[in-house]
């Protein structure tokens, strides 16, 4: 339970202040009274606004879909939204998902809507899923929406698994492969260092060979410099891409330009796009509204400008594949199937048919790249274990053919 920070009087007029745990508020308020005090200023402590504000806990995606499919039946049923928050809010075993309810159940109570509740914890629950939310809530059919946000958020997760399963094994044999190298080199190649040393005076040994001791060496003198340094240096790229739009807009770029993945994330990108909206579609959502929301689905700076162009040229009473044409974002055959869904007047299906033949696709290209990685991985491991052998042996040999 979060905790909250009070100023009162007791009832000599002795001004007071400390931290309590509650609910809420009120339950604050409440304790305060029971006291014996008179509360002058009540307020959510520091740490944990700091924890509510910026959505310090992150929670898993399945507890995130079980979590909407519950709270969509419930309402469906008939049960007060504020009552099926509590109901799940005392139910749930996940310890930040029941931080997360709670706030949301104690702001509604406090009279904000649920998509405003729920901006509260961007790491939770993400802006594409509020402001479906918001559209659910203004259209009147929130229990809809919170059903298609379970369905979305399960076939997300179910892909990812996927696309996380297949990259396994390759995973695995590149830590394999990269803790044999170090030890070869940390172990097993300074014992060679006393045998070639007379070599090494008389400038006979291979460049290999010397170029192998010599960075041998200085993974034995210089360790404790070159592992923070590398590892420094990984963790203040993530920090960089993380914080910094500029560089998410340029990996995002190259990321579509790359040659074999480049496909793959954009077939990815517009499978999640095209279910999106034919998803918001089919709930109702009006076209403008749909488009904005579901841009931010793609997962991809560069998908969501050319998405956004595109609304703003239908807001000028033009189709939507017009604009996605001239974006160049859209394959021909995407671009001619939602030309042909609008003239139909079913959008919608036409959309979510995209997805599903664009994520088959996919996952048959992750398949093929991935079993071609494996081989490759070997071959790179291979090459280098070669080498090390290679670079020992050939002094040797050169000794033995002299004498």
């Amino acid at each position: 339970m979060p905790d909250f920070d009070y100023t009162a009087r007791e009832l000599s007029g002795k001004q007071v202040t400390g931290t309590l745990t509650a609910g809420s508020e009120k339950d604050a308020l409440v304790a305060l009274q029971t006291q014996s005090l008179f509360p002058i200023k009540v307020g959510m402590s520091e740490a944990t606004r700091r924890q509510v504000v910026t959505g310090s806990r992150r929670v898993p995606g399945r507890y995130l879909t079980t979590f909407y499919n519950q709270l969509s039946d419930l309402l469906r049923s008939g049960v007060p939204l504020l009552r099926s928050l509590q109901l799940l809010e005392e139910q749930t075993s996940h310890a930040a998902l029941r931080f997360v309810v709670q706030d949301i159940r104690e702001q509604v109570a406090d009279g904000t809507r649920l998509n405003e509740a729920m901006r509260r914890h961007p790491k939770a629950i993400n802006s594409l899923t509020a402001s479906m939310i918001k559209a659910g809530e203004e259209g009147g059919f929130l229990e809809d929406v919170l059903a298609r946000v379970a369905a979305f958020n399960d076939h997300q997760e179910e892909l990812k698994g996927k696309v996380t399963g297949a990259m396994v094994y390759p995973l695995f044999l590149m830590g394999v492969g990269s803790i044999i190298i170090t030890v070869l080199l940390v172990w097993f190649v300074p014992g060679f260092a006393q045998i070639f040393g007379r070599m090494e005076e008389q400038g006979k040994l291979p460049w290999a060979t010397t170029a192998l001791m010599s960075f041998s060496e200085s993974l034995q003198q210089w360790w404790y410099v070159i592992l923070p340094a590398l590892v420094g240096g990984v963790l203040g790229l993530f920090y960089y891409v993380s914080e910094s739009k500029e560089a998410q807009d340029k990996i995002d770029q190259w990321k579509l330009k790359s040659p074999g993945l480049g496909p793959i994330v954009r077939n990815l990108a517009v499978a999640r796009f095209c279910r999106m909206l034919g998803t918001l579609l089919g709930n109702g959502v009006p076209i403008l509204q749909a488009l904005r929301i579901a841009k931010d689905a793609s997962g991809n700076v560069v998908l969501s400008e050319a998405i956004g162009n595109a609304a703003d040229s239908v807001s000028g009473g033009k189709s939507l594949a017009i604009p996605l044409r001239a974006s160049g974002q859209f394959s021909k055959e995407i671009v001619e199937m939602i030309s042909i869904g609008e003239e139909a007047n079913n959008l919608e299906n036409v959309l979510i048919g995209i997805a599903d033949n664009l994520e088959k696709y996919t996952s048959r290209k992750i398949d093929v790249v991935v079993r071609l990685l494996e081989p490759f991985l070997l071959l790179i491991m291979a090459a280098v274990v070669t080498f090390v052998i290679a670079a020992l042996l050939l002094p040797i040999l050169n000794m033995s053919s002299v004498r």
